[in-house]
């Protein structure tokens, strides 16, 4: 997720680049990192195909780069803006309310591709497993820390394991997805919200009265 180290306008061929993952992201959304290749790309941008061999020298190069894109875009619209909120639980809320309208915010078609691709690639070894295992270690870590403030603060219980919240917050997401997009369920959001302000209540600290999401 590294940034241009220029200056803060990148270059054409950044640019270039960046408008080439953007659509090969909306591909991959929809059909799966299996189905993203250099010819639908091609046909997508109205690029040649060597061009695109240009920007990525192979097949499985272009996935790769297309799950690291997904990932930078994952922190900048999940991560980066709640740490401006109140440390402790009132960021843990937000992340996790963020991290169940990301795939809405970011526009993509076929939902989280984070998730297809966990599917896609669970028993499939290889360097595309390894980026997604990758992906998912570093989400897992950061709620994982959230959790953490928020013992460190005093909202949740002493004692209150973090990587158990940071697994029941991925279940809750994951029925999420499923019930609104295979499922059509427009109540999944709120569902999950119930869900996670439960989670919560079973591990807040006493002292601190809990004020429950907004829906």
């Amino acid at each position: 997720m590294d940034k241009p180290t220029h200056g803060d306008k990148p270059t054409k061929g950044e640019q270039t680049r960046t408008a080439i993952l953007d659509e090969a992201l909306k591909i991959a959304s929809r059909l799966g990192l299996e189905g993203l290749t250099i010819g639908s790309l091609a046909e997508a941008t109205g690029m040649s195909k060597s061009g695109l061999f240009a920007h990525f020298g192979s097949r499985e190069d272009l996935q790769l780069a297309v799950l690291e894109h997904a990932a930078q875009r994952y922190g900048e619209l999940v991560f980066v803006p709640v740490l401006r909120i109140q440390r402790g639980l009132p960021r843990l809320r937000a992340l996790f309310a963020r991290w169940l309208d990301w795939t809405l915010a970011s526009g993509l078609p076929g939902g989280c591709i984070m998730i297809s691709a966990a599917n896609e690639y669970d028993d499939r070894p290889g360097p595309i497993r390894d980026a997604v295992i990758a992906n998912q270690h570093r989400g897992n870590a950061i709620s994982q820390k959230a959790v953490r403030l928020a013992i460190d603060e005093g909202h949740l219980k002493r004692g209150t394991d973090p990587e158990q919240i940071a697994f029941e917050m991925l279940g809750i997401v994951l029925a999420s997805h499923n019930h609104r997009r295979l499922l059509g369920d427009k109540e999944a959001r709120k569902r999950s919200l119930i869900a996670f302000d439960e989670l919560i209540a079973r591990h807040a600290a006493a002292r601190k009265p809990l004020k429950a999401v907004s829906r």
